[in-house]
């Protein structure tokens, strides 16, 4: 393991400084900034190293982190940081044992279901939507390119290692995508809508979510061999973006699993 490092002028501290704050850093170095032991244990497990691992000096000898050095031992660098500077580089309550810079994943498509995110936003919304995607077993997520950067920090921690299980692919032409897609293309959209619970999702879809307030496009709705809307009949008159996505998916399990036991 390298010196302890001190200064905030260290140029490694620099190069992390300016990747976890711009999306157009990490874009143009194609990398992206894990935080806490949990998230960079999961990007290893799914093959995705880290060439680059700050070391908090309190936790360089915590079990689990003296376990994850162990198994990168030759693999990466590895340089251990004075008490307190990681915090500086995180929005995490306590400092994290560890932050690490990776490569962002290179998606291969696997041709099935998708969902297709345009111009969303928040990024604890698509955090959840793809953690959300990953567990019901839809692989594929394109993102249009007015999505908010998928490999942010803050998207990497609400998707707590559903980035690893997805193929993400960033500034996707969506229009283009549902032009050539051979399955169903539903749109959730609140105008000329039927019940999600009306539609059979149990084949080859293309779910489409939109923007937090503009919703989806009329280009895209355009594209769409049905409109969707989720029954509330209760006070609330909307769900937000990450909700809705989920209901939806979920959907799609419980109808194909009536299938099997049907």
């Amino acid at each position: 393991m390298s010196k302890l490092i001190t200064s905030p002028n260290n140029d490694a501290i620099k190069a992390l400084a300016r990747l976890s704050d711009s999306a157009r850093a990490r874009r143009k170095a194609d990398l992206m900034v894990l935080e806490g032991i949990h998230l960079i244990a999961a990007a290893c497990d799914a093959g995705v190293l880290p060439h680059t691992l700050y070391v908090n000096e309190d936790a360089h000898a915590h079990p689990e982190v003296t376990a994850l050095l162990a198994s990168l031992a030759g693999r990466c660098e590895v340089l251990l940081l004075a008490r307190g500077v990681l915090g500086r580089f995180s929005a995490l309550a306590s400092a994290p044992e560890l932050i690490a810079l990776a490569a962002r994943p290179k998606p291969q498509a696997a041709g099935a279901s998708c969902v297709l995110l345009e111009d969303v936003q928040d990024p604890g919304n698509v955090g959840t939507i793809l953690r959300s995607a990953a567990a019901s077993g839809v692989r594929d997520v394109y993102l249009s390119q007015g999505c908010v950067d998928v490999y942010s920090p803050k998207v990497l921690r609400a998707g707590m290692g559903a980035h690893f299980a997805l193929a993400l692919h960033e500034g996707a032409d969506l229009a283009a995508l549902l032009d050539v897609f051979p399955g169903r293309r539903l749109v959730t959209h609140l105008a000329g809508a039927h019940s999600l619970y009306a539609e059979d999702l149990s084949g080859q879809v293309a779910l489409v979510f939109g923007n937090e307030g503009a919703g989806v496009s009329d280009a895209l709705v355009a594209r769409a061999d049905a409109r969707i809307l989720i029954p509330m009949p209760g006070h609330a008159e909307s769900l937000n973006v990450a909700m809705a996505a989920t209901v939806c998916l979920f959907e799609r399990v419980r109808q194909r699993l009536a299938l099997q036991i049907g």
